[in-house]
């Protein structure tokens, strides 16, 4: 297999896995602040 035509497919493989990370850490982000909240509107309904 020439280089040449191996250079888009690992372009396209790192532009998806990036791709992938990012959705993962912005997933992940969001759960955290959601919780957040839900725990400080807990803590509020308690007192």
């Amino acid at each position: 297999m020439d280089t040449n035509s191996l250079l888009p497919i690992l372009g396209i493989a790192a532009f998806g896995l990036l791709v992938i990370v990012t959705l993962g850490i912005l997933i992940l982000t969001l759960t955290g602040w959601r919780d957040r909240q839900r725990r400080e509107e807990d803590r509020r309904a308690n007192r």
